[in-house]
């Protein structure tokens, strides 16, 4: 796609945005799915995690605004922006902002929790790759076998909801962030993620 604006540039490359929208429906779909089609949930699972691969691999090895050194940034950055957004007028970055930064750092921990969480408990069913005594994170001493099999899957499926429902309160404040951001520096940043490019607003001074 060629810049239709002065001062457009790429920001995301396709990469970033075939990862950004396939998890978007991967998550949608494996949320609403897990209290009723188990095969479905687990293979979207699936899913999720090979993403998860090969973002972290993207965020090591790719273009600029998708790696990890491009938008984890320290606390100082962290609380001067957090100071601009509740002043209104927080500075302007082309790439991730310092809380959106470390907001897909959560959000990606957070899936990877939720997922494995998600094998645990579904290898309490005899399935997965974790369906095997030597895999198993947690293994409870109980007398009988199946009073501990009983309360492992239990455990996991309560941690796993747990987890998933927090991704989903990540989620829900990821968005508000990008509507606020998007507000406040009159852009559509829903838009950029689709496309890849933003207009540079930068007035030399700020941050990259």
């Amino acid at each position: 796609m060629t810049p239709e604006v002065q001062g457009q540039v790429k920001v995301w490359d396709i990469v970033v945005r075939t990862f950004h929208w396939l998890l978007v429906a991967l998550f949608v779909l494996c949320y609403i799915s897990g209290d009723f089609v188990d095969l479905l949930h687990a293979y979207l699972g699936y899913g999720i995690l090979l993403l998860l691969g090969v973002r972290v691999v993207w965020g090591l090895m790719g273009t600029k605004y998708a790696r990890f050194a491009g938008f984890i940034y320290g606390w100082k950055r962290v609380k001067e922006y957090s100071a601009g957004l509740m002043a209104g007028r927080p500075p302007y970055y082309l790439g991730h902002n310092p809380l959106g930064g470390w907001m897909i750092i959560l959000l990606l921990v957070g899936l990877f929790l939720a997922c494995w969480s998600g094998l645990e408990a579904y290898a309490d069913q005899g399935h997965g790759p974790l369906a095997y005594e030597d895999a198993r994170l947690l293994n409870v001493a109980y007398a009988d076998d199946e009073k501990q099999e009983d309360n492992e899957g239990e455990l996991w499926e309560e941690v796993h909801e747990v987890l998933a429902n927090f991704v989903l309160l990540l989620v829900i404040v990821h968005i508000a962030g990008v509507l606020i951001a998007s507000l406040l520096h009159k852009e559509n940043l829903v838009r950029s993620m689709w496309t890849g490019y933003k207009v540079d607003k930068r007035d030399g001074s700020g941050p990259a």
